[in-house]
């Protein structure tokens, strides 16, 4: 599946918050990488082909996760690519190698992500493989990050704050999805599910405990924030003491698609299946009732 370009008219959001009727639970899912509308003029910067420019997309993950809606929880979702603009970075998280132009004095030009090739602008899709032909004007990237970035952030926070203010605490789940294997070291295969939690510093301990407990039940494989411990937006989101907790959830492509041609499995709808019934088991804990007020901020 190769999804159309982004119309030049905008007919079509960058994102968007899919709200249940009610919201009835204390969870908002966002899926910030599962974009697959790729704007024409980028496909036209671009030295890579349909196919080499969606490594680094999180395929079909929004669908994946698309039926906790009618549970009771808001999912939101980009529908622009990462390897645009990546949301799950600080806002300025620049390369100056990239831009013909000096970036504003306000940049991190210097950050791990950055020399990675992984900045908020980003230099390389996976197995850094270059993404532009040329270099790009200053202009656009700040054009990306007024006009996109900054405007997904203020509905995820809408969000999460009125979450918060309905319950008493709000989750967030931030959903990716990560290669099967680990191309550093052929033959190396990753868990079913990697749960990352910052370390313990950006939720309470009972719900990342109960995520891995239940998808373990369920009969995955589960791994705790090794080799993904978070991004900036469960670090940016993610402050149990004001009870507000985000936990990022990986997924292991290969359980769902085919990671050659980008086309769901047959596995599909069996994982999207156990994706609700982790989301109502962890809405249900503990005994029956919604997580207890002691989660919230005091």
């Amino acid at each position: 599946m190769w999804s159309n370009p982004i119309p030049s008219d905008a007919a079509q959001p960058p994102f968007e918050v899919v709200a249940p009727a009610d919201q009835r639970l204390p969870f908002v899912f966002n899926s910030p990488h599962s974009g697959r509308a790729y704007p024409a003029d980028f496909l036209a910067a671009s030295r890579l082909d349909e196919r080499a420019i969606r490594r680094s997309e999180d395929t079909y993950v929004d669908e994946l996760f698309l039926s906790v809606v009618p549970l009771g929880a808001p999912l939101m979702r980009a529908h622009f690519p990462r390897a645009w603009l990546d949301v799950n970075r600080e806002p300025y998280e620049l390369d100056p190698g990239m831009f013909d132009g000096e970036l504003p004095p306000y940049a991190n030009v210097r950050s791990m992500r950055v020399a990675g090739g992984l900045g908020t602008i980003a230099r390389v899709v996976s197995e850094n493989v270059e993404i532009y032909a040329h270099p790009l004007q200053v202009a656009e990237a700040l054009d990306r990050i007024e006009g996109v970035y900054k405007p997904y952030h203020a509905a995820l926070d809408t969000l999460l704050q009125a979450t918060r203010q309905r319950f008493g605490f709000a989750v967030l789940v931030d959903c990716h999805s990560m290669p099967s294997s680990v191309r550093t070291a052929p033959g190396r295969v990753r868990a079913d599910f990697v749960l990352g939690d910052r370390y313990g510093a950006s939720c309470a301990p009972e719900i990342a405990d109960a995520a891995a407990t239940v998808l373990t039940e369920l009969g995955y494989t589960v791994a705790r924030n090794k080799p993904y411990a978070g991004g900036y937006i469960t670090e940016h989101y993610g402050r149990p003491a004001e009870g507000l907790h985000a936990l990022q959830v990986e997924i292991n492509r290969g359980l769902y698609m085919n990671e050659r041609n980008f086309q769901p499995t047959a596995d599909f709808i069996r994982v999207a299946a156990d994706i609700v019934a982790f989301a109502r088991a962890l809405s249900e804990l503990p005994d029956g009732g919604l997580w207890p007020l002691g989660l919230a901020a005091e």
